[in-house]
């Protein structure tokens, strides 16, 4: 008796099925182990709840900045404040929005800056309030009701 393996079977080719197509080999369907499978990807974008101690008390100690909201999104949870004393817009996310009401375009507000990791080249606006409502528009608030300014 020899000690070697049986010989491997060819692979099976492609069958006709009885209305004319072909049906396929089976395949291996396994797949390799991945951390992020089954886990939930986390947000890229820069909260509250994910920012640093030392970063936020930073931006705490910082001064306070005067803009106008740009654009806001309540469905997205983020928008864009344009500054007063001109230069790029600055992101705003929802978490770091205080006070009863949902920013819109046009709200006059406050805030302090924050840098944006991992590069640390762009900058958030944290401790955000609503200074003056924009007049002529619906504002809501963050329960749902709506208040006409």
């Amino acid at each position: 008796m020899s000690s070697e393996p049986p010989p491997l079977a060819p692979a099976q080719p492609p069958t006709q099925q009885p209305s004319g197509g072909l049906l396929e080999a089976p395949r291996n369907t396994a797949r390799s182990p991945s951390p992020l499978r089954d886990n939930v990807v986390p947000s890229p974008l820069p909260t509250r709840r994910t920012r640093t101690f030392s970063a936020t008390v930073r931006a705490s100690q910082g001064p306070v900045y005067k803009g106008v909201c740009k654009c806001f999104c309540r469905s997205k949870g983020h928008g864009f404040i344009t500054p007063a004393d001109g230069g790029p817009d600055i992101f705003l996310h929802i978490s770091d929005v205080e006070g009863e009401y949902v920013p819109v375009e046009g709200d006059e507000v406050t805030y302090k800056m924050c840098s944006i990791p991992p590069k640390n080249e762009k900058l958030q606006a944290v401790e955000v309030v609503i200074t003056h409502l924009a007049p002529g528009t619906k504002h809501e608030t963050w329960s749902g009701h709506v208040v006409s300014s």
